[in-house]
C-alpha cells in the first residue's frame, strides 16, 4: 500500500464474522494495511476475546450463527470505551444501524463492503463521514445480493426463499436461473 495508514500505537484488530471466507479475506486485507488481526467465528468467541484482549478496533458481522453480534459491541465498550467499531450487516435495516451506533458503535456499514470501505469507516475521526465509495453497486446488483444472501439462509430451498422474499417461486427461479448483474 503507498501510504502508510495512521493506525495509532495499539493496531489490535478483532474480526468477528462467522462466513469463514469473508473472515480470512478481510483478515488478510487488514493485516497488509497494518493492522494486528484477531479472527472469531461467534458471538462466544467474539466475547472471549473482547474481554481477555480488548482491541483498538474492531469488525463485527450483526446476525452470527449463535446470536446478535451487539453483544460483542457491548463487551467491548465495556472493557475498552475507546476501541472504534464498525457493525456490518447484509441485512441494511435502519432500526439496527441505530441501535448498533447507540450500543457503541462507531460506524454501519451494508455488506458486501470491502477492506478500503471498512479501514476508511475505522479510521474516520468525529464527525467526518468516510468518502463515499468509488463505484457503489447498482440497485440491481444490491437486489440480486440480498436475494442471493437470503437464498443461503434458507439453505438454497427455493420454495422457503420465496416464501420469505414474498416472491413467486417461479419468479424467483428466473432470478437465480441469471448471471449476477454488474
Amino acid at each position: 500500500m503507498a501510504e502508510e495508514l495512521d493506525l495509532g500505537e495499539d493496531k489490535s484488530l478483532l474480526l468477528v464474522d462467522d462466513d469463514e471466507a469473508f473472515l480470512k479475506r478481510l483478515a488478510k486485507a487488514m493485516e497488509k494495511r497494518g493492522f494486528q488481526v484477531e479472527m472469531a467465528g461467534s458471538v462466544a468467541a467474539g466475547k472471549a476475546i473482547a474481554t481477555a484482549r480488548p482491541p483498538a478496533y474492531a469488525v463485527c458481522d450483526l446476525r452470527l450463527e449463535d446470536g446478535n453480534g451487539l453483544d460483542v459491541v457491548e463487551v467491548l465498550r465495556e472493557k475498552r470505551p475507546d476501541s472504534r467499531i464498525v457493525v456490518l450487516t447484509g441485512y441494511g435495516a435502519i432500526a439496527t444501524a441505530v441501535a448498533a451506533v447507540k450500543i457503541g458503535a462507531t460506524d454501519y456499514l451494508a455488506k458486501p463492503a470491502d477492506a478500503t470501505d471498512i479501514t476508511n469507516a475505522l479510521l474516520a475521526r468525529g464527525d467526518e463521514l468516510p468518502p463515499p465509495p468509488e463505484n457503489p453497486m447498482s440497485a440491481d446488483r444490491v437486489r440480486w445480493e440480498h436475494i442471493q444472501r437470503v437464498y443461503e439462509l434458507c439453505d438454497r430451498n427455493v420454495s422457503e426463499t420465496a416464501r420469505r422474499l414474498n416472491m413467486h417461486r417461479r419468479t424467483l427461479q428466473r432470478i437465480l436461473a441469471k448471471r449476477s448483474p454488474r
